[in-house]
């Protein structure tokens, strides 16, 4: 089980509210109901929204420029099973283009997962999906 990370749009959408409801609406409606502030509920959502800016900065200072968005989830996306693929590379003779995938032990499908440009692709598909080799074929 993953525990989301608070800069994900769902989880980060649902404390921002949760702070703003208990900083800003439950204080208002006291105060229209009761004609008095209730600073409690005003400090506790200020210290919800600072907590969150705090976290929220921490996990960007953390991720960023270790994966790009577009790779973080890509091994749980693409389901690698070891037991039934092997990591490839396959590289066309004539045009040189690379493509790393995953090919099917049995019946050969081969499934695509990015194009290789340079070694520090490869390198990155190697991280990504924690290999150590892949073979290449033409």
């Amino acid at each position: 089980m993953r525990i989301p990370k608070i800069n994900s749009n769902s989880y980060g959408g649902k404390w921002i509210a949760v702070s703003f409801l208990i900083g800003a609406v439950i204080p208002l409606i006291l105060w229209l109901v009761f004609g008095k502030v209730y600073w409690i509920f005003v400090i506790l959502g200020g210290l919800g929204l600072t907590a969150f800016g705090v976290i929220f900065a921490i996990e960007m200072r953390q991720d960023s420029a270790k994966i790009p968005h577009y790779e973080r989830d890509m091994r749980e996306r693409i389901g690698f099973d070891p037991q039934t693929q092997y990591a490839v590379i396959r590289s066309s003779i004539c045009t040189g283009e690379k493509v790393a995938g995953f090919k099917n032990k049995k019946n050969g499908q081969f499934t695509e997962v990015m194009v290789i440009r340079t070694p520090a692709d490869e390198e990155r598909f190697r991280r990504i999906f924690e290999l150590e080799s892949v073979k290449t074929e033409y």
